[in-house]
């Protein structure tokens, strides 16, 4: 995002913050309150994750006095929420000192700021989920609060019934990035368990169970898909402490079981390049794609190789592309992805590229067929 048009002391306030935040901070909806040049932009809305979801804060400066600190205006469910109240505590006395001692040469202070902000939050959402009138919520509090970095949340509104929803970090013992040669990941890569628990009303005499969904960044989805994890069930009158133990084991596993498809893919491609040759390119960290030069007599043409994380439980997605065909927008005639040709996970990975070229070599005289009515039809 370019701060051109903010004044520089502020626009240096942002540029920290977007580049410094762990928590992938957002801006937008960035608007004018200067009433005599408009132009002049000195306020925005904050997009803070936050419980596997997000809260918008609008961030107000003043762009006539640039130096002063901005005000905040939180979300219309959290009227309660008032920082830097007369308790007393670290996160406390770091927001009054960040805005008592307010620099702004300072360009750490909004992050600073917004930091302590978001941590006095987490302890307001943490007090009105420890206030709801449900002993199994109470419970769950109770059984979980030693793990750390647990986020929680009370959601409420006039079209939806009160819940209580959990952010629960995994805990596993491995580093995932640690676990995959040539890593290109920046940050750990991290499994949460989202729990969300309905409100118990006075008139319902058994709980329902709660809605389990696992979420992870969407870098991880390079090697390992957590949509494609069956969850355990959750069994009558179980609680948290006893689900996560069994569930961090199952991901355990399966992400173990990730990181050897990558050795099984790259002896795939290792065993294509026998029959194709070397690869024009290809993934050298996780062996999701590769591409190789093929010809049926005088028709060159590409093949590209698209592998799931299933491999080779599911089989790669091909698609051909013609090296001397254009499309109607000048754009390499190219075929949809083909997933029907033999296949069986129980074969040798020499054989697995074996039966695909000889299907490829059939194959590719229906593509040419398929590229010269392209072309005629252009």
């Amino acid at each position: 995002m370019a701060f051109e048009a903010f004044p520089p002391l502020i626009a240096d306030q942002l540029h920290y913050l977007l580049n410094h935040s762990p928590d992938s901070i957002k801006i937008e909806n960035v608007r004018s309150g200067n009433r005599f040049n408009p132009r002049i932009l000195d306020r925005f809305t904050l997009v803070i994750p936050y419980c596997l979801d997000a809260i918008k804060w609008d961030v107000i400066y003043n762009s006539e006095y640039p130096a002063a600190p901005p005000d905040f205006i939180f979300g219309p469910d959290d009227e309660d929420f008032m920082p830097c109240s007369t308790t007393i505590s670290p996160v406390d006395s770091l927001l009054d000192k960040a805005l008592s001692e307010w620099n702004n040469q300072d360009s750490t202070l909004l992050l600073v700021l917004i930091q302590g902000l978001r941590d006095q939050y987490v302890a307001y959402q943490r007090k009105r989920v420890g206030q709801v009138d449900d002993d199994r919520v109470k419970f769950e509090i109770s059984t979980v609060l030693t793990r750390k970095g647990i986020e929680m949340q009370m959601t409420s509104g006039p079209d939806k019934p009160e819940e209580v929803k959990f952010a629960v970090p995994l805990v596993m013992d491995m580093s995932i990035n640690k676990l995959v040669v040539g890593c290109p990941w920046k940050s750990e890569q991290k499994i949460y368990l989202q729990v969300v628990y309905p409100i118990l009303r006075k008139y319902e005499s058994a709980p329902s169970s709660p809605r389990l969904k696992l979420v992870s960044s969407s870098d991880l989805k390079a090697l390992f898909s957590v949509e494609d994890v069956k969850l355990p069930p959750w069994m009558d009158g179980m609680c948290l402490a006893e689900y996560l133990p069994h569930l961090e084991e199952t991901l355990e596993r399966q992400i173990l079981e990730a990181v050897s498809a990558i050795v099984l893919r790259r002896s795939f491609v290792e065993a294509l390049a026998l029959f194709l040759g070397r690869p024009l390119e290809a993934d050298p960290t996780f062996c999701r794609k590769a591409s190789f030069l093929a010809a049926s007599g005088p028709f060159p043409f590409v093949v590209h190789f698209f592998f799931p994380t299933q491999f080779p439980k599911q089989q790669p997605a091909l698609m051909l592309q013609s090296c001397q065909h254009l499309n109607q927008l000048s754009e390499p005639v190219k075929l949809n992805l083909l997933t029907d040709y033999p296949w069986s996970p129980r074969w040798e990975v020499g054989r697995m590229a074996e039966r695909l070229c000889d299907f490829l070599t059939d194959e590719a005289v229906n593509f040419k067929k398929y590229c010269n009515e392209a072309l005629l039809q252009h």
